[in-house]
């Protein structure tokens, strides 16, 4: 069955890119305003705290380009998919072009505001309702200087109802306190997070904001990470090596999150508010990796210690430190095309491909919206 899955994929992409004809070559997006964290940051958390992230980019930029991956992400396929350039973070000040939107996620934020002790585990100031705020602003600012003449590499003001509002996020509030009270305790804040979704969408609506597309969340049981980090019996784990009851209490989340938004459409007159499965697909590619080309599932590509995870948090992806006595560096794999994990947390270029093409044939949307009748999609490469 996955193989016909797999397949169906493969052949509803061709036909929608074979069925479009010359006459429909303008999309009916402008743009993408992104909102999300690490798994969809173009540079926006290293243009507020430079640093270098060598191997990360090595795949298809061949140098750090502020992505936590070897490649491209989802927000960067469907950049391709609708025709135009990749986005520029919204804090990254040189260099950007904001004229088809602007991204304001960055890797380690949250939906909830974090609090200090949060931030000192690692998690980013830049909470969704953060990015709401620079959004507004960015949208202040385009519509004030744009009286009469267009100020280089800022979009005119009628870009806000023609883009595309991309959100996924939501991992870190899931993942960042798992250690210190458990999924149990997780679990009670997740409804907080699934309104808090739900109201930003609401005030991107008023600001303009007609089509959104929000991603559910990751079969996070599957991670390198949290198999490594995470106490676990035997008896939960699943015959394809995940974590079951992290990966329910997912599963719960996403169903969660969709109620949400359904019973947030019918505020939203003459929007599309869309739920876009990506947890089902990226689920089959932990699962059966061979089925869609790839050869290992939960295997971290860039990392340290080999055995079946390729994972120690004492030594991230690129990093080198002294472990036992002995200096290590926690490297990438020379085969990442191989792998849906690139560094334990984060997905390959390879697998966010995968994920995008999936997405691009609208099977995972909810309800249905006709993207490919909206836009000449372009391949992906």
């Amino acid at each position: 069955m996955i193989r016909r899955v797999s397949w169906r994929v493969f052949v509803v992409w061709i036909a929608i890119l074979g069925s479009v004809n010359s006459k429909t070559k303008k999309c009916e997006f402008e743009g993408i305003f992104n909102f999300g964290d690490s798994n969809s940051d173009t540079g926006g958390f290293w243009a507020a705290f430079p640093a270098q992230s060598r191997p990360w980019g090595l795949t298809y930029f061949k140098k750090p380009v502020g992505r936590a991956s070897d490649g491209r992400l989802i927000v960067d396929f469907l950049a391709e998919a609708l025709g135009i350039p990749y986005l520029s973070p919204y804090l990254q000040s040189i260099g950007s072009d904001y004229r088809h939107g602007a991204n304001y996620a960055t890797l380690a934020s949250t939906v909830l505001l974090p609090n200090t002790s949060l931030f000192v585990t690692g998690i980013s100031p830049f909470s969704l309702a953060i990015q709401l705020n620079q959004m507004k602003d960015f949208k202040r600012k385009v519509e004030e200087n744009n009286n009469g003449k267009r100020i280089r590499n800022l979009p005119s003001p009628d870009i806000f109802g023609k883009s595309l509002y991309k959100v996924y996020i939501g991992q870190n509030d899931f993942t960042s306190n798992l250690k210190s009270i458990g999924i149990h305790g997780v679990k009670q804040y997740l409804p907080q997070v699934v309104s808090q979704i739900a109201d930003t969408v609401k005030e991107l609506y008023e600001i303009g904001g007609r089509t959104f597309l929000i991603l559910n969340l990751a079969p996070v049981g599957c991670y390198p990470a949290l198999l490594v980090e995470l106490d676990h019996d035997r008896s939960d784990i699943d015959k394809f090596g995940c974590l079951i009851s992290y990966n329910d209490a997912v599963f719960d989340y996403n169903n969660m999150l969709k109620h949400s938004l359904d019973q947030t459409r019918p505020n939203l007159p003459n929007a599309s508010l869309v739920y876009v499965d990506i947890h089902s697909t990226l689920l089959q590619l932990f699962r059966h990796p061979k089925l869609h080309g790839l050869k290992y599932g939960p295997k971290a590509c860039c990392g340290y210690g080999g055995g079946a995870y390729n994972f120690d948090p004492r030594v991230f992806c690129g990093n080198t430190k002294v472990v036992n006595g002995t200096t290590v560096t926690a490297s990438a794999c020379s085969d990442p095309e191989n792998y849906v994990s690139w560094d334990g947390i984060h997905a390959t270029d390879a697998a966010n491909k995968l994920l995008t093409q999936a997405i691009l044939t609208s099977s995972y949307f909810h309800p249905p919206f006709p993207l490919h009748h909206l836009c000449h999609l372009q391949p992906l490469h």
